[in-house]
């Protein structure tokens, strides 16, 4: 298995950039002031993006790609409801689907040096009797075979469960190349816990941190509201004082998905995390 990076980095999720293509993702890190990213892979496993050409434009400007992400067939985030039930492996719809997409990327993790491919579980039931919890670990394991069977780990992001909850299943499916991708936002959005208290918990797993800020939900059973990081609830200084103790060696990743300001939010967010961390 790929160890883990010897020296953090600090980048940005692709997809976060709204680009188009390849050159116009190259120049949002140009402006955010990041040489690091997380890339969305499914464009490139697709065709929609050309390899070759996303290496080449992200080369020009020395950029590492440190890290993919995977999206889940289907998935609607329309609702807190729309995405409980179609989130992540939990449709049996989409999990043929899903299982080919994690081949394909998998094969381009390998190709491209990636020693880690993050993406959402779903949501994952807590109590151990429930008949789908052991239906969801079956195929939580088989994707992490599909990966580990390329050299490469998996993180299952943050929010959907409590951190116990996760560390439960991340405990039953006893794979070594199985972590966390740690995002403090999504904790409030989805109204799962403390972020720093989560962290704390989940630190001896967590290979990367999404750095997103939010607002939790005014209603229950509704959205939080995702915001520039250091505008919402996520306490960055006690955040990365936890970090620095659990975690220390994992990349920080900065996410925007709301707003029509992305890139700038994002450039602000690497001023404060190179001031944090």
């Amino acid at each position: 298995m790929t160890n883990p990076p010897p020296t953090p980095r600090l980048g940005v999720c692709s997809w976060s950039c709204r680009a188009r293509g390849p050159e116009e993702l190259a120049a949002a890190l140009r402006t955010v002031g990041v040489d690091a990213v997380q890339l969305h892979l499914d464009p490139l496993r697709t065709g929609a993006w050309s390899e070759e050409g996303t290496l080449r434009a992200l080369a020009k400007d020395s950029v590492e790609i440190r890290s993919g992400m995977m999206g889940m067939e289907g998935e609607d985030y329309t609702t807190l409801e729309t995405i409980r039930v179609t989130g992540g492996v939990r449709p049996s719809g989409t999990w043929m689907a899903n299982l080919a997409a994690a081949r394909g990327n998998a094969a381009l993790a390998r190709r491209l040096g990636l020693g880690l491919v993050t993406f959402h579980a779903g949501f994952l039931p807590h109590e151990q009797r429930d008949p789908e919890r052991g239906v969801l670990l079956a195929r939580l394991g088989e994707l992490a075979d599909v990966f580990a069977d390329q050299g490469v780990r998996v993180g299952f992001e943050t929010g959907q469960e409590s951190a116990e909850t996760l560390w439960g299943v991340l405990e039953a499916l006893a794979r070594p190349t199985v972590g966390v991708n740690f995002d403090p936002a999504n904790m409030i959005l989805y109204g799962m816990g403390d972020p720093v208290e989560a962290l704390a918990r989940l630190a001896p797993r967590v290979l990367q941190v999404h750095v997103k800020d939010a607002l939790a939900p005014k209603t229950r059973g509704t959205w939080g509201e995702e915001v520039a990081v250091g505008s919402g609830q996520v306490d960055w200084r006690e955040f990365f004082r936890v970090l620095r103790q659990g975690a220390p060696r994992v990349d920080c990743m900065i996410e925007r998905e709301a707003g029509e300001t992305r890139v700038a939010d994002m450039a602000a967010a690497r001023t404060l995390v190179e001031r944090l961390r």
